[in-house]
């Protein structure tokens, strides 16, 4: 299982993503570039350049024509897939964390920092609507008083987006009205990632009290609790297997204080079903910030604080083993 080395970035990984088909994968990291690579083979397509601060999230939509990018630059762009022209910018008034396209690819989220004075809110925007960019309105814009916003995904048909804080609360704000639908809180610290599964409707959410919990989408019903010893900052859950991977390690500024045994950097492997973990794949130098499955599930990226992102392509035996369980 030798992965493919990624190397395009200068600064640590934040987050990255498949497209649809998964043929291509975006990265984004602490520098201000978005990158865009053919998973076969690593092989770099292209950049998406503009942004200047570190860009915290990526998405692609359904047909792959549109990329969205959130940055610390306070701002929120949409891109040509194909060419990396620059198609709108979204100005805000704090750091852009998450965002993403719902599955008509008509309608993007995102949402801002709470920083300087300025709250936490969830923006929508129908790129359809022309006036809505040119006059940066979006059509709602929801403030989320409590707790800042560290993640967010849309739930299933685009009814709603599945927000996580930084208390541990997770909460589904209605993309209609911006009414909080439901809220649950059963992490005890910041939650770091939100994955959906293919067919959203579950989701899995990687947290700082060092767990990742699996949630039905629509009741945010707790179904599953994978625990490790350190903190967790991303996990996806195979399109095909009942397996889960977490990537994480430690807070990037507490590495070099704690002995090297400590800081293992390993992707872990879970059976979804039997919250048993039965693999590890090394290989970062630092932790892993973010993991994704292809949509064929047949191979992992991980992106880590060393500016890397890997992807392994499964060995047969994966599957085999899986047929065993």
């Amino acid at each position: 299982m030798r992965p493919i080395l990624l190397q395009g970035h200068e600064r640590s990984i934040t987050q990255i993503k498949y497209n649809r088909e998964g043929d291509l994968v975006f990265s984004c990291a602490k520098d201000p570039v978005v990158n865009a690579w053919y998973s076969l083979n690593g092989e770099r397509l292209g950049t998406y350049s503009g942004h200047t601060g570190a860009v915290w999230c990526v998405d692609v939509d359904w047909d792959t024509k549109q990329v969205l990018t959130g940055s610390a630059d306070n701002s929120c762009r949409l891109w040509d897939c194909e060419t990396g022209k620059q198609l709108a910018l979204f100005k805000t008034s704090s750091a852009v964390r998450t965002g993403g396209f719902d599955f008509s690819g008509n309608i993007i989220m995102f949402t801002t920092d709470k920083q300087m004075g300025y709250h936490c809110y969830v923006s929508f925007f129908d790129i359809r609507d022309s006036a809505q960019i040119s006059n940066n309105e979006p059509y709602m814009k929801v403030p989320a008083s409590e707790s800042k916003i560290t993640s967010a995904v849309w739930g299933p048909l685009g009814e709603f987006v599945i927000a996580g804080h930084e208390n541990g609360e997770l909460v589904q704000y209605s993309a209609k009205s911006g009414e909080i639908m439901t809220k649950v809180k059963e992490h005890t610290k910041q939650i770091n990632d939100i994955q959906t599964s293919l067919d959203l409707t579950m989701f899995i959410t990687a947290s700082k009290d060092n767990t990742a919990k699996l949630f039905d989408s629509a009741t945010l019903e707790h179904l599953k609790t994978f625990r490790t010893e350190r903190p967790v900052n991303s996990a996806a859950i195979s399109p095909i297997v009942e397996h889960v991977v977490l990537g994480g390690g430690q807070e990037a500024m507490d590495v070099t204080t704690t002995s090297t045994r400590i800081g293992k950097f390993e992707a872990r492997f879970f059976h979804l079903s039997f919250e048993e973990e039965f693999g590890r794949v090394k290989g970062h130098f630092g932790p892993i910030n973010s993991v994704a499955f292809h949509p064929d599930g047949k191979s992992y990226s991980s992106g880590g604080e060393d500016g890397y992102v890997r992807i392994h392509h499964f060995d047969p035996q994966y599957f085999e083993f899986e047929m065993e369980f």
